[in-house]
């Protein structure tokens, strides 16, 4: 079995710069890299992660939590979408990914008590819910964190800009003639709910327009059947929206069923926007109009703050907004 003795003979160099090669040090320039790592394929030298970690006092792990109240963690497309993109940035850096959740050998532990048993450099923690207390214990640790999806000072955070999100939605809809514009919001206790929420109705005032109170439904936990029975109960109005703003697009797809069901149609009838732009929002029938967030720079931008905790031992914690689009199909139309 190929040493890494065997790469230092081979290439001239000692192993302290062979092994700096292989953990991505910055004090090795880029030539002498490329030297090491092409006799590395061409030896066919695979390092032992034991002695890895031995040398590197790292476990080359980073840990992945899942915290909202739906329980589809990744299976939803937003949040596998993020994380694709953070596992590829990590990767390159030679870090692998452990999915962490309260079990350890059929015992009941704390988040913080699991990524300590794991041993990882730092945990990304995705998470949409105010106040979760095993979130708390993470941000409060000495382990290095940064969390998706929620505002915090006691962590880096990432996030996209909800809030902006909503104005550019409710923008659209104006531009199209609606009035009439009702909002299908997130639960409360989520940090997106709230801030789309907040959005929604600051564009409403600025714009001038009267709605009633009914026009804002709670969804829930961004579920189709959320979506559905919320827009229900705008249907059952007797002067009902010409648009809907959803903060959601799993949830949008339940409220343009529910409009079906009516035997009423989109966009004629209705006009619909949603929020996240998932893969099956321009599949269906009529393409969704929505507001995209940017998984590939949320993934990017999280995994570049958290490798900096980890490397610089970094203690300043930042918060990155990243901008939102609106991407414009066939669920809106003018009035």
């Amino acid at each position: 079995m190929t040493t890494i003795y065997d790469v230092a003979k081979k290439t001239g160099f000692s192993i302290t710069t062979v092994s700096k090669a292989l953990n991505n040090y910055t004090d090795v320039n880029q030539k002498t890299k490329k030297l090491i790592l092409d006799a590395v394929e061409e030896m066919g030298y695979y390092p032992n992660s034991i002695a890895r970690s031995l040398t590197t006092k790292k476990s080359w792990a980073i840990g992945v939590i899942f915290v909202e109240d739906l329980g589809i963690g990744i299976k939803h497309p937003f949040f596998s979408a993020v994380i694709e993109s953070f596992k590829k940035s990590v990767e390159k850096s030679g870090y692998d990914l452990i999915f962490l959740s309260r079990n350890v050998g059929g015992e009941k532990k704390s988040y913080i008590d699991h990524a300590l048993h794991r041993g990882v450099d730092g945990i990304v923690v995705v998470c949409s819910n105010f106040d979760d207390p095993e979130v708390n214990k993470l941000m409060e640790s000495s382990l290095p964190s940064v969390i998706i999806d929620l505002h915090s000072d006691k962590s880096c955070v990432v996030y996209s800009d909800n809030f902006r999100g909503s104005g550019i939605a409710v923008e659209h809809l104006y531009s199209l003639g609606h009035k009439r514009i009702a909002h299908i919001g997130g639960h409360k206790k989520t940090f997106a709910g709230s801030e789309r929420l907040k959005g929604f109705m600051s564009t409403i005032e600025k714009l001038k327009l009267d709605i009633p109170e009914t026009y804002v439904v709670d969804g829930g936990f961004f579920s189709f059947d959320g979506g559905y029975e919320a827009m229900r109960s705008l249907l059952k109005l007797s002067d009902r929206p010409t648009a809907v703003y959803i903060a959601g697009d799993n949830m949008a797809f339940g409220a343009m069923n529910a409009i079906k069901e009516a035997g009423l149609k989109v966009p004629e009838d209705i006009s619909i926007v949603g929020f996240d732009d998932i893969e099956l929002a321009k599949c269906i029938t009529p393409g969704l109009t929505t507001i995209r967030q940017n998984t590939d720079l949320i993934g990017e931008n999280a995994s570049e703050l958290l490798l900096k905790k980890i490397n610089n031992k970094n203690k300043v914690n930042v918060a990155v907004t990243i901008p939102v689009e609106l991407i414009v199909r066939e669920s809106t139309a003018s009035i």
